[in-house]
């Protein structure tokens, strides 16, 4: 069901300027060393199905459009165009670890990477964007060790575990301690518009039998609760209950404001999750 979005909730902040609008975290508003947001479709210069703010969707879209697209994205954050680092979603676990000498790929420079559906840096100044339509972006942030990272989780990459994964990277690459970081899901398919064939849910049941209290079944169809399933594996690596957060937004119940892939059959754009250490 269709929800109007708020300006102010306790999941989620709207912010409107001009006439491009995106979602922050309250609780991560609160350190100012960190930018972050999840944008809606409003604001950018694109058009039709793939209106306005479209980052992706490259045969519904012009180069151009896409271009200054993340040109206005990295105004939003305050950087330049050269400071952001695009991933390369195939719906893999694979994150990159990012340094300065990636700034600028995928927007003022081609990508030399393939297969990375997650980000993870210590590097200020630089902006990880990831790329969603109805699959789950999973901010993580370590006030402690100075740590963000950022992931595309659908299906394929909740049920492999790429959120495991980014904190795996976290703790023995940088040295962070699960009960420091803080972890959000922006905007995404909920389990009422999470339908499923027996053979994907069986897959889920055959990786963890815990999974099964996340699935409700209606003839032969099965309805998957992925953000529950990605908090449940947070908190078994040992992340704080206070420390999750969830925006509560459903993009295909949402798709004046969000793309969403199955509300739209596949004719939709591209919204950005994007984070930076300034």
């Amino acid at each position: 069901m269709r929800e109007r979005l708020r300006s102010y909730t306790d999941d989620y902040r709207l912010h409107t300027e001009g006439g491009r609008q995106y979602l922050t975290f309250p609780k991560l508003d609160e350190y100012r060393e960190l930018r972050h947001l999840f944008t809606t479709r409003h604001g950018g210069v694109s058009s039709g199905c793939v209106g306005t703010w479209n980052f992706g969707a490259r045969d519904l879209d012009t180069p151009e459009n896409i271009r200054r697209n993340y040109e206005i994205l990295a105004d939003t954050l305050c950087l330049s165009p050269d400071r952001l680092v695009v991933s390369d979603q195939t719906h893999t676990v694979n994150i990159r670890q990012v340094t300065a000498a990636d700034g600028g790929k995928g927007v003022t420079r081609p990508k030399d990477y393939r297969g990375v559906d997650g980000l993870v840096t210590n590097e200020r100044q630089l902006a990880l964007v990831t790329g969603h339509a109805d699959c789950n972006a999973i901010f993580f942030f370590d006030p402690s060790k100075q740590v963000i990272g950022l992931v595309h989780s659908g299906w394929r990459g909740t049920l492999g575990g790429i959120g495991r994964e980014m904190i795996r990277l976290m703790r023995e690459k940088y040295g962070c301690s699960p009960a420091d970081i803080l972890a959000g899901v922006g905007p995404s398919l909920c389990q009422e518009c999470f339908e499923v064939d027996p053979d994907v849910a069986q897959a889920f049941f055959d990786e963890d039998a815990s999974y099964r209290a996340f699935a409700l079944r209606r003839g032969d169809k099965y309805y998957i609760d992925l953000k529950g399933i990605i908090r449940h594996d947070l908190l078994a690596c040992g992340l704080g209950e206070d420390h999750l957060m969830d925006m509560k937004l459903c993009t295909k119940c949402n798709t004046a404001d969000f793309f969403s892939h199955r509300g739209q059959k596949g004719k939709r754009g591209i919204m950005a999750a994007a984070m930076a250490l300034i």
